[in-house]
């Protein structure tokens, strides 16, 4: 993303809001293993996972499958729904129709702070709106939309981006929105570069698009599992989430989840616990070999770019890597939600 994420997946370019300087983020082996006793004010306790085994050593990416096996409980609640499958096409090779997988791999973020304010104090609401999405990153550039409008209902190809459930954009409390962020710094020239060197393979666009819903979660905990997914007893007071369900490019979907929860050691803070989940499309990890071999799109590998480790990375959203988009969304959000 910077998704699809740049995604989260997407998404995106932040620019912090005032004072967001004051939120720290420390480096942890596990956002949702850490007391919130342990945490100091402003300090986020955030991890990516990008050195668990489980992780490519060179993208610090998690195998679908892999994350599926390992981590069931957030494969069912992070992924785009509960019973979410990497998704399977037909495709025609050399005449013949055969069956194709679409592998993915995950970026898993978990991050954990503590809000100066008790959990009836935060009216969530007041963050389901346009005017929110737009104070996390200017860069980004949002529409609401309508419920026809939503791509999974206007394409009968990509069933597997429909919610079994319910629908995308039903009734709900919060909005939908289409979002365009275009890439920034060299990335642009750069793309159209490689677009003229890939004449015959489809052209890589120089934005990202996608489409969300941001709303809160109506029952957030009916079943219990995010008590045990954020490893904090205490009940769950609210939650926020933000589904990604259609993406223009590089990713697959992106899911966003903040749970609030009373602080199990004084009545006057809340415990913030948020993810984030941005399937990349396996195949985009895989062009290497187109880019390596002209030497000024030699750092235009598309995984190094994803991860933050080309010098085509720039800035403090999407462009600049998911690592660096996806810490400076979780410091903008734990900012505003403790301001305000």
């Amino acid at each position: 993303m910077r998704t699809p994420i740049a995604l989260t997946l997407a998404a995106l370019s932040f620019v912090p809001v005032a004072g967001a300087q004051d939120f720290a983020i420390v480096e942890a082996p596990s956002g949702t293993a850490l007391a919130p006793a342990e945490l100091k004010s402003r300090t986020i306790a955030f991890t990516d996972h990008r050195t668990d085994d489980l992780a490519d050593p060179g993208t610090g990416l998690i195998r679908f499958e892999d994350w599926a096996r390992a981590r069931p409980l957030q494969k069912q609640i992070l992924s785009l729904y509960p019973g979410y499958i990497e998704p399977t096409f037909t495709v025609n090779v050399n005449g013949v129709m055969k069956p194709y997988k679409e592998k993915l791999h995950m970026y898993v973020a978990e991050a954990r702070f503590v809000i100066g304010k008790p959990p009836a104090s935060l009216d969530l609401a007041r963050f389901t709106t346009l005017q929110f999405l737009e104070r996390l990153d200017p860069a980004i550039k949002h529409r609401v939309i309508a419920q026809a409008e939503i791509m999974p209902l206007r394409h009968p190809e990509l069933p597997h981006l429909r919610h079994p459930g319910r629908d995308w954009c039903g009734p709900m409390q919060g909005i939908c929105t289409q979002s365009r962020y275009k890439f920034e710094g060299r990335l642009p020239a750069a793309i159209t570069l490689a677009n003229k060197l890939r004449e015959s393979s489809r052209p890589v666009a120089d934005h990202v698009e996608f489409q969300s819903e941001l709303r809160l979660v109506p029952t957030p905990d009916g079943d219990g599992n995010l008590v045990k997914l954020t490893g904090l007893s205490t009940p769950v007071a609210g939650a926020l989430e933000q589904n990604i369900f259609w993406v223009n490019q590089i990713m697959q979907f992106g899911r966003f989840l903040a749970v609030f929860q009373p602080h199990p050691g004084d009545a006057g803070k809340t415990v913030a616990t948020a993810f984030m989940a941005l399937a990349v499309k396996s195949d985009v990890l895989e062009r290497k070999k187109e880019y390596e071999t002209v030497p000024v799109l030699r750092n235009l590998v598309p995984a190094q770019v994803l991860v933050g480790n080309s010098s085509f990375n720039t800035g403090n959203s999407i462009s600049g890597g998911l690592p660096v988009y996806v810490r400076n969304r979780i410091k903008t959000i734990a900012t505003i939600i403790e301001r305000e």
